[in-house]
């Protein structure tokens, strides 16, 4: 398979899960009068959407730039790709699951559903690791791979911090829900910082053509 071939498969991936994730939005129940309150009660429809486009959009970011960079694909590299997608796909689940529990606003309900988001993100961060590792590894694919070395040098612990931040997260949420959920936030935060650096990382070694 062609390098763009793949790209392409893995922007349609992402192109349909952000679609995916605005359908949690409904015509609300309301009565005659009363339609701006019952929006405004959807606001964790809202907040969900919000957290998870702002993640997904940042993987997609990662992706294209990163895979921007070699030159050509193998097998292993394909199923790679394929279950680090299927990883990201999850997300649109948990996404649900936290905009019903905190409208239900059960305490049980919404840890439950921290969990599972913070499960998900901790599984992706770590097959982001493997594809690093798998990349240093297999060098002959990258393009200019004369500098790969440097490169992935400034950039092989990005995914082992953020797999640290969601561990401490999901340990967090089972004692306080409240400061698991913005270690969550500052772990999608902390995908987009480490997004411009992989970019600027790119610019500096020339890895693009």
């Amino acid at each position: 398979m062609k390098i763009d071939r793949l790209q392409a498969f893995s922007d349609g991936v992402f192109a349909i899960l952000l679609t995916l994730l605005v359908l949690d939005f409904k015509l609300p129940n309301y009565k005659i009068g009363h339609l701006g309150q019952a929006v405004i009660a959807q606001w964790p429809i809202l907040a969900a959407y919000m957290l998870s486009f702002f993640y997904v959009g940042t993987l997609w970011l990662f992706h294209h730039d990163y895979f921007a960079k070699i030159k050509r694909t193998n097998w292993q590299l394909n199923i790679l790709n394929l279950i680090l997608l299927f990883a990201i796909t999850l997300i649109n689940y948990p996404t649900s699951l936290l905009s019903e529990a905190v409208a239900q606003r059960n305490l049980a309900d919404i840890r439950f559903a921290f969990t599972s988001y913070a499960l998900v993100v901790l599984v992706i961060s770590g097959l982001f690791w493997v594809l690093y590792r798998f990349m240093a590894v297999h060098q002959d694919l990258m393009i200019h791979q004369e500098q790969h070395e440097q490169f992935y040098r400034a950039i092989r612990n990005d995914p082992l911090r953020s797999v640290l931040i969601y561990v401490i997260a999901l340990v967090g949420i089972q004692f306080n829900v409240v400061v698991g959920a913005l270690l969550i936030l500052l772990g999608n935060i902390f995908h987009f910082i480490a997004y411009l650096r992989l970019s600027r990382n790119i610019e500096k070694h020339h890895l693009i053509e």
